[in-house]
């Protein structure tokens, strides 16, 4: 006997919307974020110098390159060696409105895909701490895999992420828990 997906919908939209103002708070209360992304010295001049390059929205590396043999080169070489490089993404605008519903979509998706998990492993009527300790420890590797990734390619700090991480495997894992079908 296993759970039918149907019945932990309550746990799914309940950590979707929990996870979601989490991490609300998490960004505009607690601001773990703070740090993660600071104003660039002589903004100005490095605005007035992308203007110049009429960039469309994308991500961009530079130096960058456009085939493996052009990144053996010994112009590109050079370019490494005297820096800088790094990467800039471009929008065209941020619609924070449109953001904001799709973090609340990958957070459902997220605890529909965690709900799909445990009903495999997890028999009805699990108690309270199988069922934390499985989906928190999903939850965690969740949320964490992709972050730490993303750092190691892209420098960016994940202090921040690693504690909202924890957080927010605590959250699934007790509104799962809580709410665990008999």
């Amino acid at each position: 006997m296993h759970v039918e997906l149907v019945d932990l919908w309550l746990p799914i939209v309940l950590s979707a919307v929990a996870l979601f103002f989490a991490s609300f708070l998490s960004w505009m209360v607690v601001q773990l974020h703070k740090r993660d992304w600071v104003k660039m010295p002589r903004e100005d001049d490095f605005l007035n110098a992308v203007r110049g390059c009429d960039l469309k929205p994308g991500n961009y590396a530079f130096p960058g390159c456009e085939s493996h043999e052009e990144m053996k080169s010994e112009a590109f070489q050079q370019k490494m060696k005297t820096g800088p490089s790094g990467f800039i993404t471009v929008f065209a605008n941020n619609n924070m409105g449109k953001n904001l519903a799709y973090t609340f979509l990958y957070f459902f998706v997220v605890s529909f895909c965690l709900a799909y998990l445990g009903s495999l492993a997890l028999k009805p009527g699990a108690e309270f701490m199988p069922v934390f300790r499985f989906m928190s420890t999903a939850a965690f590797l969740t949320f964490l895999s992709a972050i730490v990734a993303h750092a190691i390619w892209f420098h960016c700090r994940i202090v921040g992420h690693i504690i909202e991480t924890i957080v927010f495997a605590a959250i699934v894992g007790a509104l799962f828990g809580l709410l665990w079908p008999a």
